[in-house]
């Protein structure tokens, strides 16, 4: 019997045993849990028509009172139906497009941005774990997640209430559609997919930490878990307007801390736990093809625009503006990092230009709704310079091999750019005002959740299947080792 080199305990065929054995489970479990859960509220379906007529006069003497308009329907307070006339197709288009760009930024843009950076023999290897995460993160979205993120429950986590997407309903006749509370103005379904591409984004990016060393299926059982417990409740707090740093005041538009700050201290996490690559800080570590990694870092500046332009979740005046500083921001990061690298190296490199203008997408990320242009400029141009420094000088302090920088982009620029929405925000554009102190308590709460919760689940994975491939496999490369597969000469 072949046996797991890492888990000497723990036989590898019975593996599979347990990964079917549990997805069997949490399938019988949250289907009891749709059958259970109560019938969706039906607010706008159920409220009577007010009569408008009015009885004619017996007296001349008696005034005609002026007819009864009809009340308005009650705001939703959970998702529910609605009359389909009183959808906005504008936003619905609007919605679908910006779900397509931020799928987009995930497949091909993370896969080729994480491909062209690896080493060849490690290639394919990248890009099928980003290909694996959008599947596997799709299902646990319908079955479970979205549920928990975006239905109400208490301020931690949300209701069974849409577990397998119950309750997604449209009824062509009687003119019927299914919406969310937060987003009453576009069917649900748009919602629940516009909201699914981010859980696939921000899971993908756990790619760039583990590259290189860790087992194909010890990566699918961490996102699986990290998917359901970590991101999910980390969406409600911030997003569901009952979780607890929405009720608090946090502001983060687009995800900064929800996303970025997330999965970077995730990714951190997981580079600790792991340990370094083979030969790391010893041997040159070529990139693949910086081609392909330029590719993937346009596709992610086209895609930004659905990203935050998206969060708007309507065709109007702010989703245009959280196009333009998007722009403004991504422009800044790129000259910022480009700056910093040239007075520190003494020339600039595409790979810096690359990670400069990601860098200025995720810090403008959490403040797109809420700042002008000019402010927009400022937090992209300070997030260039400062993710230089982590993805350099903060790096080496931290003795991790974080191997495609996730925490020094991501986890640097969504804490930058989160904290100065606080200084930034304007009432006059958002009717909210930013508070750097509630800002830094809501930063402050997912760092620590996310780097408990992926210690422990990481923790878990090494039981279940064991963490990183054995020393053979990760000098021959993971494309050979793994998926027999690799790529041509």
């Amino acid at each position: 019997m072949q046996t797991d080199i890492r888990n000497p305990w723990w036989p590898a065929q019975a593996q599979w045993r347990w990964v079917a054995l549990l997805l069997a489970t949490l399938s019988l479990w949250s289907f009891g849990a749709w059958a259970q859960a109560p019938a969706a509220d039906t607010p706008a379906a159920s409220a009577p028509a007010l009569a408008a007529s009015v009885a004619p006069p017996t007296a001349a003497s008696v005034p005609v009172a002026p007819p009864v308009a009809a009340a308005p329907p009650a705001a939703l307070t959970r998702p529910g139906l609605v009359k389909q006339d009183t959808l906005s197709g504008a936003d619905t288009g609007w919605m679908m497009v910006s779900t397509a760009l931020v799928l987009l930024m995930t497949l091909p843009g993370v896969a080729l941005f994480y491909g062209g950076m690896v080493r060849k023999k490690s290639v394919i290897n990248t890009m099928a774990s980003v290909v694996a995460i959008a599947g596997l993160v799709s299902v646990l979205w319908f079955a479970v997640a979205y549920s928990w993120a975006f239905t109400p429950g208490d301020p931690w986590l949300g209701s069974t209430q849409r577990m397998w997407f119950k309750g997604f309903d449209y009824f062509k006749e009687s003119g019927l559609v299914a919406v969310s509370h937060i987003a009453p103005n576009i069917p649900e379904s748009v919602y629940a997919m516009f909201q699914l591409t981010f859980a696939i984004i921000t899971a993908a990016l756990l790619v760039g930490a583990i590259v290189e060393r860790m087992r194909f299926s010890a990566m699918l059982w961490f996102v699986a878990l990290w998917s359901l417990f970590v991101y999910a409740p980390v969406a409600h707090w911030v997003w569901e307007p009952g979780g607890w740093l929405a009720q608090l005041g946090a502001l983060d538009f687009a995800g900064g801390s929800v996303v970025h700050v997330n999965a970077g201290v995730s990714g951190l996490v997981c580079a600790w736990v792991l340990g370094a690559r083979q030969g790391y800080g010893r041997e040159p570590f070529e990139p693949f093809n910086l081609g392909l990694t330029m590719a993937g870092a346009g596709l992610l500046w086209v895609g930004w625009f659905g990203f935050n332009a998206g969060s708007a979740v309507a065709a109007d005046g702010r989703a245009g503006l959280a196009m333009l500083v998007t722009h403004a921001a991504a422009a800044a990061g790129a000259m910022g990092w480009m700056l910093g690298e040239w007075v520190v190296r003494r020339r600039p490199s595409l790979l810096g230009l690359c990670s400069g203008l990601v860098s200025g997408l995720v810090a403008i990320t959490p403040a797109a709704g809420f700042v002008s242009p000019s402010n927009a400029l400022l937090i992209g141009g300070i997030a260039g310079l400062v993710c230089y420094w982590g993805a350099t000088g903060l790096k080496r302090l931290l003795k991790a091999d974080d191997s495609l920088d996730v925490f020094g982009v991501h986890g640097v620029g969504g804490i930058v750019g989160s904290l100065l929405t606080g200084v930034f925000a304007s009432k006059a554009i958002s009717g909210v005002e930013g508070n750097i102190v509630t800002q830094a308590i809501g930063v402050g709460a997912v760092v620590a959740y996310s780097a408990v919760m992926t210690g422990v689940l990481l923790w878990v994975t090494s039981l279940l299947v064991g963490l990183r491939v054995d020393e053979n496999a990760e000098r021959t490369g993971l494309d050979i080792s793994l998926h027999r597969e690799r790529l041509s000469d």
